[in-house]
């Protein structure tokens, strides 16, 4: 039996208490639950704020990180340090909170507001400001680029 598909979509607002408590967007915890796993977060290697995923998603990324490099080769213990060595498993409470480490709030500079955005397989958190600014960075930079998305065409698709 297959499992189903599921994708992290939206932006969402969420308050951070005194504690690191902070609620999972509702359509997080359902993929959760309905893939029976966990959510894992851990420090973003290349910018201000956290990688969330269900473990799943960490399971075929050691595949990865194993199939591509030489088993003891630097690339291989850097990439391994950095996500496995970070990485903290989350499950949240019956009112969908998690409780954020002090690591991954200092990194992300998450005070009050955390951030939730929706990546496809895994998700972000990030501070307000910082989202904003990256946001809008992101946005100018796909305008000016103009990316163009090549669909993939069926055989047996009619031809206009």
């Amino acid at each position: 039996m297959s499992r189903k598909t599921f994708l992290f979509m939206d932006t969402v607002y969420n308050k951070v208490d005194s504690k690191g408590r902070v609620s999972l967007p509702a359509d997080y915890r359902a993929i959760v639950k309905e893939l029976g796993s966990e959510i894992v977060c851990y420090r973003s290697l290349v910018s201000p704020c956290i990688e969330g995923c269900v473990e799943d998603l960490l399971e075929k990324l050691a595949s990865e990180i194993e199939d591509s490099n030489d088993f003891f080769s630097q690339t291989q213990d850097d990439l391994t340090n950095l996500i496995f060595g970070d990485a903290k498993r989350f499950t949240f409470d019956s009112t969908g909170r998690i409780v954020l480490t002090e690591k991954l709030l200092k990194h992300a500079e998450i005070t009050d507001t955390a951030v939730f955005v929706g990546k496809g397989r895994k998700f972000q958190i990030w501070n307000k400001e910082n989202w904003e600014k990256e946001e809008a960075r992101i946005r100018a930079a796909v305008s000016a680029q103009r990316p163009v998305l090549n669909a993939r065409k069926t055989e047996n698709a009619p031809h206009e």
